[in-house]
């Protein structure tokens, strides 16, 4: 692969134009868009993701979106193994391609690689499980403060991704997370040109509101109705569904949940800023 191949790396909040961006790229250089969003890759979750509309995935080609179900496990290390794979494929058709993703763990994965860390036993893997579906998030940042502080500290604490990720490195070893943390990034062979969209916060927040409104307008209810039966899966644990679980069994009025949805994404969106 010649080194004068370029990955642009579209990174920004959620809501601030990435996916125009993106397809204006693309067309301009005759490439292909590469998703770097963990939850745009399943294909039943469509409105509450904000996924490319029909018309603009026929606009260029899109690889990552609608790639694999619910029901897959999925992680960001196989993803990395299989964007460079990819990667390798495009480039050997196109001198730049494009990257767009609001997954600060995939964008990582996708520009300087994951950590190396060992491979979890299946009971590990269950226990830790268990514990998040049986006392949820809490009981996670409870446990990984007290087992690795350090971490603790600089991990996006909202993100139970990363929190079950830590805490069965964890269990599995009897190390602390941040031990197999590496300093430097893997080298890729290719220049990467990273573009950042930071809207102004107060304009961000309104299309945010207006987004969600969009969303529920297009949908959105039953999109979680039908999802309501694997609200315990993992890629269901996020914003934009979590929120209307509770008004589905009766427990939270619509007014609450569209309320607490368009909070949520607003807090998501300035854990991306930060």
């Amino acid at each position: 692969m010649a080194l004068q191949k370029t990955l642009i790396v579209i990174g920004g909040p959620t809501a601030s134009g990435k996916t125009a961006l993106a397809i204006e790229l693309a067309r301009h250089f005759g490439t292909e868009i590469v998703s770097a969003d963990s939850r745009q890759i399943y294909r039943e979750m469509t409105i509450g993701t904000a996924k490319p509309t029909p018309e603009e995935l026929a606009a260029v080609p899109h690889h990552f979106i609608d790639s694999h179900s619910i029901h897959d496990t999925y992680s960001a290390g196989q993803y990395e193994r299989d964007a460079l794979v990819l990667l390798e494929r495009l480039f050997s058709q196109h001198d730049v391609v494009v990257a767009a993703g609001g997954s600060g763990l995939y964008l990582k994965a996708l520009m300087e690689g994951l950590d190396d860390f060992p491979e979890i036993p299946p009971e590990v893997e269950h226990e830790v499980e268990a514990l998040f579906a049986e006392k949820g998030l809490p009981a996670l940042q409870e446990q990984v403060a007290r087992a690795d502080p350090a971490y603790y500290e600089v991990v996006d604490r909202h993100n139970p991704a990363r929190l079950l990720r830590a805490l069965k490195v964890i269990r599995a070893t009897g190390r602390p997370f941040s031990a197999f943390r590496k300093s430097r990034p893997a080298p890729r062979p290719w220049r990467q040109v990273p573009v950042l969209l930071m809207p102004e916060r107060e304009a961000l927040y309104a299309r945010i509101n207006r987004r969600a409104e969009a969303m529920i307008e297009t949908g959105l209810l039953d999109e979680v109705r039908r999802l309501y039966p694997y609200r315990h899966l993992r890629p269901l644990q996020t914003v934009g569904y979590q929120e209307f679980f509770p008004w589905i069994e009766g427990s939270r009025t619509l007014e609450e949940a569209i309320r607490l949805f368009k909070r949520n994404t607003r807090r998501y969106a300035k854990r991306q800023m930060t």
